[in-house]
């Protein structure tokens, strides 16, 4: 079965060291997308980019190669993939030759699209190739708010609200405050989300709130991603929204949601906690 607890997350593992993309582990979308009130079509567009820091194999020689490695999957996709199955796929060409570079990304698109059930792009650099100094998330912190805090999950809408009687403005807050957790394994999912929006101001004592309140809420990236975006979108009604988180690496793996009402692509920040 395709559910986080038939998933390889928190049993222990063979690592293998030889190509086999059945150890992909798929995830649908669905369940998650339901109990928030997403259907088709969906309310948003929007991509998880992936970023490997420890994907390596073997040329046709045997010589260890090594790159980095971006992912894109598509959010209408129909599937996640589960996050440590994903490291053990990519671990699985350490010890695997290659005939060429070009084999190895025609295997990695193949694979992850058939994964995801919609077209994954890839994209590898070498370790050493110019452009991947680290630029935090534009937008103003709301992190330096004077507040009390006692209230740590599950998330609270109701913290949301924004003031119809002001102006409209455009503006990007962001904050470095973001946790959730793995839904099987309860282990800490650190990152920083940036909410850019056009519409009624909104209250950021109380985004704030709202965001510190997933500190113990147990869901994927995306689905919290997913959740953030369909609740400003319901509680504050802004013209426009888009979301994008940006999580701490975990296996060499970092993945980074976004969700907008636009079409947009975003780029591929890295931040400095990443």
């Amino acid at each position: 079965m395709s559910t986080p607890e038939h998933s390889p997350l928190g049993k222990t593992t063979v690592y293998a060291d030889r190509y086999d993309p059945a150890l992909l582990f798929p995830i649908p979308r669905s369940a998650k997308r339901d109990e928030i009130g997403v259907t088709q079509p969906l309310p948003f567009h929007g991509i998880d980019i992936w970023n490997a820091y420890e994907l390596s194999w073997l040329d046709a020689r045997g010589k260890p190669v090594a790159a980095l490695a971006e992912f894109r999957i598509p959010a209408e996709s129909p599937n996640i993939i589960e996050s440590k199955s994903f490291k053990l796929y990519l671990n699985g060409f350490s010890q695997e030759r290659m005939a060429s570079t070009d084999a190895l990304l025609a295997a990695l698109l193949r694979d992850l699209s058939a994964a995801a059930g919609a077209p994954v792009q890839v994209l590898l650099t070498e370790p050493r190739a110019k452009g991947h100094a680290t630029t935090d998330l534009a937008g103003e912190s709301i992190d330096g708010q004077d507040l009390e805090i006692s209230d740590y999950g599950p998330p609270r809408a109701d913290y949301l609200k924004a003031d119809a009687a002001l102006a409209v403005l455009e503006e990007t807050l962001v904050s470095d405050l973001l946790r959730s957790n793995c839904p099987v394994t309860g282990q800490p999912d650190w990152g920083s989300v940036q909410i850019r929006y056009r519409g009624a101001p909104i209250d950021r004592e109380g985004l704030l709130r709202y965001l510190v309140s997933f500190r113990n809420h147990n869901e994927f990236h995306e689905q919290c991603v997913e959740r953030i975006f369909v609740d400003v979108m319901a509680r504050c009604r802004p013209e426009q929204l888009s979301v994008y988180a940006r999580y701490t690496r975990r296996g060499g793996l970092d993945i980074n949601p976004y969700r907008s009402t636009g079409t947009e692509t975003p780029d591929n920040p890295r931040g400095a906690r990443q």
